[in-house]
Order: C-alpha cells, then sequence, then structure tokens
C-alpha cells in the first residue's frame, strides 16, 4: 500500500512492542512504522478489528498508537524522533496512562 519513496536522512533509532526498529529523519511515527512491516497499530474497542495507517493526513485516526507511555496518539502526525518507545494501541485508551 505504502513504500519509501528515498532512503535518505539520518537513522533513527525507536522501538515497537518492544523490538528495536530504525527509522529515518523527516519520517512521521506511522512511516517509519510502515518502513519496519508493522501492519497493525491499533484494535478497535469494540469488536477488536485491526486498523492501520489509512490517510496519512491526521482525518482518520485509525494509526492511533501509544507514544512514550501516552495513548490516542496520531502516529501519522507525529514525527519519529530517537528512543521513542511505540506500542500497538489495544481497544480504548486507558485514562490512567
Amino acid at each position: 500500500m505504502f513504500e519509501r519513496l528515498e532512503e535518505s536522512g539520518a537513522e533513527i533509532a525507536f522501538t515497537f512492542d518492544g523490538r528495536p526498529c530504525t527509522g529515518r529523519a523527516g519520517d512521521s511515527v506511522a512511516a517509519a512504522l510502515i518502513a519496519n512491516g508493522v501492519k497493525v497499530f491499533r484494535t478497535t474497542p469494540v469488536g477488536g478489528a485491526e486498523r492501520s495507517a489509512f490517510c496519512m493526513i491526521g482525518a482518520c485516526f485509525d494509526c492511533l498508537v501509544v507514544i512514550d507511555g501516552r495513548a490516542s496518539r496520531q502516529a501519522c502526525l507525529i514525527p519519529l524522533q530517537e528512543g521513542m518507545a511505540v506500542e500497538r494501541q489495544i481497544g480504548r485508551r486507558d485514562p490512567a496512562r
């Protein structure tokens, strides 16, 4: 569905569900996840349906993830930063997090 058009920019290390990954300077979190082969970003609160990046412009909310402990972050709008801990969001966010 999506693919990287060029391989430029400094390499940035981050984790997804505890697994080491790398992205490029200028990537959004969603772009970096896709480049690392991640297909499921979250599951829906009702029914547990799997969701991934869809619009890549922040309109649809299908790319919600947990970033550094903060839930319901739109991965397509957040710039990737060194050392980010990104997790798949299961269902709705936990207000206590």
